[in-house]
């Protein structure tokens, strides 16, 4: 009997893929655990194992198409098997490449002229009279309206949204989320009453800035996947978490001796030394001393993490930035998370992260002065309620003061430390007490 190949989970979160390609065609023979495809989600290229030996009968979706997490998309099995009838998707039906980008990491796509103009994006239904009431959405099948996603149902729900009302330009008809998010901006629906007074608001309607007027040479390069991903999270998150920021600064002088002391022991053990891990042990250990900051906000309440796990932004210059996460941070050494460090972010830039290793963090560091900055305002990496921002390190004249109380200037590799915090969980004198344990660890490094 032919073995099903389902699209699997891909990461926290995920409820779709796009299949970049087949390393298998039909009538290939695949051994089990070989590679059979790859998917790419809005973040991570991923490669999908073959869940058995045999061939492969039929492939049920071309490449770029877009599938929801559980879908059959392939059947691998004995030569001359037959294939259930009405599971595979006509080509013609199935999103063709070009609506999608193949990868995150793929090339920039070639701009487009001023003169040629854009493609129509799919234009919503016009809204009909208010005889239509928005119903609650489940995922899954709907009788009217063919399949619905999570992220689809969740968005409808939330904004009061009668899907009957928009025009599906997915699979076979199917409502996308850029399907919603094109009615709202034409038909926007404010939320039910009942949501509204327990979540944050939403962005005001109108509030989205006029689009910038183009000029004679201007050109326009669409988004890729990431980079859009990147938009919604960063609004998303804007928008649901009141940010508020504090700002210390460090003398990293006892750290600086100590990297300078152990930097040839770690290279000769295979590992760089890096500023970095430091930072990241300094957080794990203020994190457990004040575990609010290692909380999440949810509705029903707050939600404790008992595990310490460090999202580290990465950044992939013009492609965006990723949060590859150190799971049981604290319970590393500093050798153990400079090899986690140097690894992430290795496999980061040259985009060989496995979706689970960009998910489940609990708070989240981000190293911005490598890049010159002094100090700066991270936003909140959701769902964590604080990100930690490193500036650059900056040799400068302070005063210090001895056992004596007398005070001289001197040279010290300064640091600012920011820490962007979710003001619904963390009040201020939380925050600069987590912050001041931080710079005290990294003063008085051992």
């Amino acid at each position: 009997m032919p073995i099903e190949v389902r699209l699997p989970q891909l990461g926290e979160g995920v409820v779709e893929g796009t299949i970049s390609r087949w390393l298998k065609q039909e009538g290939d023979a695949v051994a089990e655990l070989e590679p059979l495809l790859e998917v790419a989600t809005d973040k991570v290229d991923t490669e999908i194992p073959s869940p058995a030996d045999g061939t492969v009968l039929k492939i049920l979706y071309p490449e770029g198409a877009t599938v929801a997490v559980g879908a059959v998309i392939a059947y691998i099995g004995e030569p001359g098997e037959t294939v259930p009838e009405g599971e595979a998707a006509p080509a013609a039906q199935a999103q063709p490449a070009g609506e999608h980008e193949p990868t995150a990491a793929a090339t920039a796509p070639a701009p487009v002229a001023v003169t040629e103009a854009p493609a129509p994006h799919p234009s919503p239904a016009a809204p009909p009279p208010a005889a239509l009431p928005p119903e609650k959405y489940k995922p899954g099948r709907h009788p009217q309206l063919g399949y619905i996603s999570p992220l689809v149902a969740k968005l409808a729900n939330e904004k009061g949204i009668n899907l009957a009302r928009v025009k599906g330009s997915g699979l076979n008809g199917r409502i996308t989320k850029e399907d919603v998010l094109a009615y709202l901006e034409t038909a926007p629906a404010a939320p039910p009453a009942s949501a509204a007074a327990s979540r944050p608001p939403s962005p005001p309607a109108g509030a989205k800035p006029a689009p910038a007027p183009m000029l004679p040479g201007d050109t326009i390069a669409p988004l890729n996947r990431m980079r859009k991903s990147i938009a919604e999270h960063m609004l998303r998150s804007k928008f649901s978490a009141p940010h508020a920021l504090t700002v210390m600064e460090a003398d990293l002088s006892r750290v600086a001796a100590h990297r300078a002391a152990h930097k040839d022991e770690f290279a000769q053990a295979g590992v760089r030394l890096t500023f970095t891990p430091y930072f990241i042990a300094a957080a794990a250990q203020a994190l457990r001393a004040f575990p609010l900051v290692n909380t999440s906000w949810s509705e029903e309440g707050l939600i404790w993490h008992q595990k310490v796990n460090i999202g580290m932004a990465v950044s992939l210059d013009e492609d965006g930035l990723i949060v590859p996460v150190i799971r049981h941070a604290d319970e590393l050494s500093l050798l153990g998370l400079a090899r986690t460090v140097n690894d992430l972010a290795e496999r980061a830039r040259s985009r060989k992260l496995r979706p689970d290793e960009i998910s489940g963090s609990t708070f989240s560091v981000t190293n911005h002065g490598v890049t010159g900055s002094l100090f700066a305002a991270p936003i909140i990496n959701q769902p964590n309620v604080a990100i930690m921002g490193t500036g650059a390190i900056k040799k400068r004249a302070v005063v210090i003061t001895d056992e004596l109380g007398n005070d001289s200037i001197a040279i010290r590799p300064m640091i600012y430390l920011s820490l962007s915090f979710d003001h619904r969980v963390v009040d201020g004198a939380v925050a600069d007490m987590f912050l001041g344990k931080v710079v005290e660890i990294l003063e008085t490094w051992q």
